[in-house]
């Protein structure tokens, strides 16, 4: 026991890799038969390329997941690993392309190059607003990293990648309600080798990374890795000329590691990495009157059924400069029956990204800019345990510490004016104009000429800062007993407590945004709209005189004159009735109510305990069955955008104390924590050739954390409850040798159990978007000894299917809301969701020449089918009635050398 406390590194699900030499080749392919090809497409794998000339290697799977040493078919734990050789072969770039591999996964990367998006099971949530953390944990050598944007980057020197579905809390801590993804690099080696790769592919795609290990004394041992990742842009700019959707990406990483061989290890790792890229690209879907406009002026977007012409209109380069970096320090101590560890961590993400978000050639938006910097500290502390011989325990703590500083700008642009002016003729059946409405409303409040030339005025918009400090320990431990041969019990507990405070400090100037439209001044305004409108329904042209005097002074229609006139002095200061309603879609910055202040103090505090509970049977010695119960928890998140804003409650106390800002409306400013829990049963059977493991479960998340992109900003709001059903399997066959099949395959069936109070109104029994009945993968790997040096023919190709899905619930930019903001009719927003839809189907191949002298070749294709569709849509920003969306990434093909030293 000593040997496996030993290996334990950072929390959770351990995998050690034992690599053998030509002295054990014999028993370590008895031990890969036994156990190596059992669990996940990703391990199948394992026939990794000789390190040099004179040795060649095979990998046994050791799973410590539950604390104690088992193989990876015996763990009582739904989790997949995908090796480092699988990464190599695969040629993936960086985290979304592990999605091809595990089939309960979702991966998206939208809005920029510092935000991808997670989802296990159908569940997960967090990117695109820096106040909210994702539902899935993310770890590298077991630090918590709780952005997505310090997670994008290839993979030189990982050892495996390991996928823990469903709530993992008890160990992992507050944000792994729906799971977590562990990267796991590999350790420095007492023993000098490496290896370096270079690949070149379609776009001109270039690729270099490599790394180099080897011991500085008897007891330091250090590696070095860095890459190189640029390509030029896949979609075409038709109005600026350069390219989007590029790749311009370096890294680099450090280690050394001091081990006494005598139970004291010490691991030290920095890494250093920088984005600059020109993304994301964004197509039009749906056009709408503003469109219509925007051809108007001379500016362009993409026809719909040009969405897959990897085509944009844009009249500015987006920018992502995005500096990563970090350094950690994890202490092992083996006493015996006891080990110690000790991982610090501190880490600094900066992200300066501009984009032009109105994704025309037309100057509407001219700034989207934001600056976003993340300073995170993290410190755990555990004992690794063992009494007698049938318990094994765990017992830490953790501290989390992290303090976020975000400032925005988001201006209208040069064409915004003449587009604004166009929309407005065209709202008003050419009564208005943007000049008439300045010397109207500046008339009534005493001055035709006060608002004169400030109507959508350029380089006006919204100033925005935002500052969140995030302050989280928790205390934890799991038990291990075996209560007969063959039989464990496992039992688990977490204590969290969460504390953020935040702050804003957001101003707009756009003026038109400014004007309330329910202002008493602007009664005698109102109502001559209000007589035009109803004039006009009876055929009277209202800019006519003379045809109005005939038509209130003749006999037959004076009385109807009479009944116009009294509906529109009856309804002048009705906000309902308001003629003026159907201009607050362009007021599209308004004002906004910063906190703290004297409602909203701008904290929020919470705590929770997390369980788990789980039996293990060994059945026989190649079936193995578990059953469990655990709980999860995730923070309260914030939000930290445009579209923040007072609950109900509190806004009815604003408004009564007297400090509303003009147009507020309600919202949220945070969501509340998420709890989850999950009951799974699992059995797994292996019988050598071929293996097979299910797991049954049902999973539930209550105040489930809905973040859903508006248009301007994002609401954000709890779900009552979200449940799904699910089956996992994952299987694999050897059927000679050489080969080695494997399938996996996830079913699940989600549901919003109670979501009274989304975007779109009650949603409660419907199912949620973005989660796909069916996911699939199938893969297969042949390998073909070549002559008598040990050369190698490597054959991996896989094949990812997902079922048809809806993106998104609804699109609340057509949400039809009263003058209050409240919601008044939602059939729009959900029928044009509906005609959205998204199904999956990719395929990767790979061809290695693998030499003994530590050279490989390879050609390479992912996407092979150019499957194209859309991974997200949403309300096209400043264009009320539009729809846009992110296309996915084209087929990619390459060659690839590599030399292992």
């Amino acid at each position: 026991m000593k040997g496996v406390l030993a290996g334990i590194g950072a929390r959770g699900t351990r995998i050690f890799t034992e690599r053998r030499g030509m002295t054990e080749r014999s028993a370590a392919l008895l031990a890969s038969a036994a156990f190596g090809l059992a669990w996940s497409p990703a391990v199948m794998a394992q026939d990794a390329a000789p390190q040099a000339a004179d040795e060649q290697y095979t990998d046994t799977i050791i799973v410590t997941a539950t604390k104690r040493e088992q193989t990876l078919q015996d763990v009582p734990v739904a989790v997949s690993v995908t090796s480092g050789a699988t990464l190599e072969r695969a040629q993936m770039r960086d985290l979304k392309d592990l999605q091809t591999l595990v089939p309960s996964l979702r991966v998206n990367q939208l809005q920029s190059s510092a935000n991808t998006n997670f989802y296990i099971r159908g569940f997960g949530n967090g990117a695109n607003n820096a106040g909210i953390e994702p539902s899935v944990g993310l770890f590298i050598d077991g630090v918590y990293r709780s952005r997505s944007a310090s997670m994008i980057a290839d993979f030189p020197d990982v050892e495996r990648i390991e996928v823990l579905r469903g709530p993992q809390s008890t160990l992992f801590g507050k944000n792994a309600s729906a799971g977590v993804i562990s990267i796991v690099t590999k350790k420095p080696q007492f023993q000098f080798g490496g290896n370096v790769e270079a690949s070149y592919g379609n776009y001109d795609a270039v690729v270099v990374k490599g790394t180099v290990t080897g011991p500085l004394s008897e007891n330091v041992a250090f590696s070095l890795a860095g890459g190189l990742n640029k390509r030029d842009g896949i979609v075409r700019d038709l109005a600026t000329g350069e390219r989007t959707n590029e790749r311009d990406r370096w890294f680099g990483r450090g280690q050394l590691l001091f081990d006494n061989h005598d139970g004291l290890e010490l691991r030290l790792i920095g890494d250093y990495g920088k984005i600059d890229e020109n993304c994301c690209a964004v197509v039009n879907l749906r056009q709408a009157t503003p469109t219509a406009a925007i051809f108007a002026l001379g500016g362009a977007v993409n026809q719909p059924g040009e969405k897959y012409d990897n085509i944009v209109y844009n009249n500015f380069e987006s920018s992502n400069r995005i500096e990563n970096w970090g350094v950690s320090g994890q202490l092992d101590y083996d006493l015996g029956a006891t080990k110690l560890t000790s991982i610090t961590s501190y880490r600094r993400t900066n992200a300066l990204t501009n984009q032009d978000s109105d994704f025309s050639s037309a100057d509407l938006l001219g700034r989207n800019w934001q600056d976003l910097r993340i300073k995170t500290f993290t410190q755990e502390l555990r004992a690794n345990f063992e009494v007698g011989e049938k318990i094994t325990g765990l017992i830490g703590g953790y501290y989390f510490n992290e303090k976020i500083d975000q400032n925005n700008e988001v201006f209208w642009g040069d064409d915004a004016r003449p587009y604004a002016n166009l929309l407005v003729q065209s709202l008003s059946g050419g009564a208005l104009s943007v000049p008439a409405l300045e010397t109207a409303f500046g008339a009534y409040e005493g001055n035709p000429a006060k608002y004169a030339g400030q109507f959508f005025a350029s380089g006006t918009g919204l100033t925005e800062a935002y500052k969140l400090k995030n302050e989280a320990w928790s205390i934890f431990g799991q038990l291990d007993f075996e209560v007969a041969p063959g039989l464990t019990v496992t039992g688990g507990l977490n204590y969290t407590h969460d504390k953020k405070r935040f702050a804003t400090n957001t101003t707009s100037d756009d003026v038109f945004s400014s004007i309330n439209f329910d202002d008493p001044r602007y009664s005698a305004f109102r109502q001559q709209l209000l007589l035009g409108g109803a004039l006009r329904s009876v055929g009277v042209d209202p800019t006519n005189p003379a045809a109005i005097f005939a038509f209130a002074t003749n006999p037959q229609t004076a009385p109807i004159y009479q009944q116009l006139v009294g509906f529109a002095n009856g309804n002048a200061n009705n906000p309902a009735a308001n003629p003026l309603n159907p201009l607050r879609a362009l007021q599209y910055f308004p004002q906004f109510m910063n906190v703290p202040n004297a409602v909203e103090p701008g904290r929020v505090s919470d705590g929770d305990f997390s369980y788990t509970a789980r039996v293990a049977w060994d059945v026989t010695p190649t079936v193995n069955f578990y059953a469990a119960w655990a709980t999860g928890y995730k923070a309260a998140s914030i939000n930290l955008s445009r579209d923040s804003r007072p609950t109900p409650a509190d806004l009815v106390e604003l408004r009564a104390q007297g400090l509303a800002v003009t147009n507020l409306t309600s919202g949220s400013r945070f969501a509340n924590a998420e709890n989850s829990t999950v009951y799974e049963a699992g059995i797994k059977g292996n019988w050598g050739i071929v293996s097979a493991n299910v797991a049954v479960f049902k999973q539930e998340i209550k105040n489930f954390q809905s973040n859903i992109f508006t248009g301007s900003g994002f609401f954000l709001a709890n779900a009552g409850k979200q449940s799904a059903f699910g089956i996992e399997f994952e299987g694999s066959a050897k059927p000679i040798d050489q080969l080695t099949l494997t399938m996996a395959w996830t079913y699940l069936d989600p549901k919003y159990d109670t979501f009274q109070l989304s975007a779109f109104g009650d949603l409660s029994g419907t199912t949620p978007a973005g989660v796909p009945p069916l996911s699939a993968t199938f893969s297969a790997e042949f390998v073909q000894p070549v002559g008598t040096r040990g050369d190698r023919i490597i054959l991996r190709g896989d094949y990812h299917y997902e079922s048809q899905f809806r993106l998104v619930e609804g699109l609340p930019g057509l949400v039809v809301r009263d003058s209050a903001g409240n919601v008044t009719d939602v059939s729009a927003a959900l029928a044009a969701a509906r005609e959205f839809k998204q199904d999956i189907n990719d395929m990767n191949a790979s061809l290695t020449y693998a030499m003994a002298n530590g050279l490989e070749l390879t050609v390479w294709g992912r996407n092979l089918l150019n499957d194209r569709t859309i991974l997200q849509i949403f309300d096209s920003p400043a264009q009320p009635g539009s729809i846009s969306g992110y296309p996915n990434q084209p087929r990619t093909y390459g060659v690839a050398a590599r030399y292992r030293f």
